[in-house]
């Protein structure tokens, strides 16, 4: 695991939080196009993320990058969770911290 260059977990809600740095969110893919995902995150809200992601993108994602705004993500790692995903327990997981 790197540990060189940490990332935040976080959902839309907590994006504002972290604008400029590196983060990490799961998102639920709803429309691709031109590089740019439009994703549902863990917490139903939707996150745009901009990047290079791998093809084909599955229908639930994990994405790490700099939040460039409160509601988008410049991706440099993308990483296929699957078609189906535990969204709900990823949100509690995140409540909890």
């Amino acid at each position: 695991m790197d540990t060189s260059n940490p990332s935040v977990f976080v959902n839309a809600e907590l994006l504002r939080l972290y604008v400029g740095r590196r983060v990490r969110a799961v998102i639920q893919v709803l429309s691709e196009g031109n590089g740019v995902i439009l994703g549902k995150s863990t917490d139903d809200n939707q996150i745009t993320v901009k990047g290079s992601p791998p093809f084909p993108l599955s229908k639930f994602v994990e994405v790490i990058g700099i939040a460039d705004t409160d509601k988008s993500i410049r991706a440099d790692v993308w990483t296929n969770f699957g078609d189906s995903f535990g969204m709900l327990s990823s949100s509690i997981m995140l409540t909890l911290k």
